[in-house]
């Protein structure tokens, strides 16, 4: 009897023990709750007392990652680097501490440690938008380590999830000009100009796409909508003057890449379409000048065909 009666007061023991920690742990959540809408006010310090008593009500992941949460939104990274420290010692496969994670890797122009954390959150996030979110975060990430097709994929898949990533989609569009793929590009970019109408770089960068398929006139309606919010943007007078030159008009494209490049003479573009100008004039020792500067400043192949066309031995004709 007194054996049963001493299991009866131990199983009764861990019963009030495991309803005290889910009440604690529902208490921790609503304080959190609460604190991410005084965060979303901007109210940031009375944010910080309800992460506080949350951490202090539940020492877990959860608690940890959402007061670095908070002081991430304040700038306070020391505090949010112990925090979030804090949470993967506790869970090391804890999905939000790794987002964090690569959110201040990103902001840290650290694409290494961005990639290694978004992995994580990709491999063992549960919401599929924080999975989305993770993925725009690598692909930015493989973007500026030069890993083209994986990037592509990681921002194709986020930008399906992820609707408004406007500042992704420029960089996917970018990487479709540069995997060859203008017709994939012209496609993010024309819902940007539905969505950002007043970005001039938009529609500039929809005409160059324009160019590469060859549409002219499409080119420049695009072209001359960019022109309209700012006449004397460089990059889209060298739009305008490479497709003036397409349409077999010589004085209007030299007008314009001549403005170009006085305001933006390191682009390569203007001064490639400047070239081919010259050459039309008979001009080939400025022409391959302009060449020769353009291929040390970009990566445009036809710069290339150019200068092994009319230039001796791949440079300017004076430097023999």
């Amino acid at each position: 009897m007194f054996q049963f009666l001493t299991l009866m007061r131990t199983a009764l023991c861990v019963a009030a023990i495991s309803i005290l920690g889910d009440v604690s742990a529902q208490n921790a959540a609503m304080i959190i709750a609460e604190g991410n809408s005084l965060l979303e006010q901007g109210r940031g310090s009375k944010a910080l007392e309800q992460f506080d008593k949350a951490v202090n009500m539940e020492r877990s992941a959860r608690t940890f990652t959402a007061r670095a949460n908070a002081y991430y939104s304040l700038s306070r990274m020391d505090r949010f680097l112990l925090d979030v420290d804090q949470a993967l010692k506790l869970d090391s496969s804890y999905a939000p501490a790794h987002y964090q994670m690569a959110l201040y890797a990103q902001r840290g122009k650290d694409p290494e440690t961005a990639i290694l954390h978004s992995t994580k959150v990709i491999a063992t996030a549960q919401d599929s938008t924080t999975r989305a979110n993770a993925h725009l975060i690598r692909g930015e990430a493989r973007a500026e380590q030069k890993l083209t097709s994986a990037a592509i994929s990681d921002l194709e898949i986020g930008t399906a999830t992820i609707l408004d990533a406007t500042t992704s989609m420029s960089t996917l569009a970018q990487l479709y000009d540069a995997a060859g793929r203008p017709a994939d590009a012209l496609i993010i970019l024309e819902r940007l100009c539905s969505m950002e109408p007043d970005d001039i770089g938009h529609w500039s960068n929809r005409s160059f796409e324009l160019v590469q398929l060859g549409r002219y006139d499409d080119a420049m309606s695009m072209v001359q909508r960019a022109l309209l919010m700012d006449k004397d943007e460089p990059v889209a007078l060298s739009n305008r003057a490479y497709i003036n030159m397409m349409m077999g008009r010589n004085d209007e494209a030299m007008s314009d890449v001549s403005r170009s490049l006085k305001n933006f003479p390191q682009n390569p573009y203007a001064l490639r379409t400047r070239a081919m100008l010259r050459l039309k004039n008979g001009d080939r020792v400025k022409a391959c000048d302009d060449l020769s500067l353009a291929k040390i400043l970009g990566d445009i192949p036809e710069v290339d065909q150019l200068l092994q066309e009319h230039c001796e031995g791949g440079a300017s004709p004076r430097r023999k």
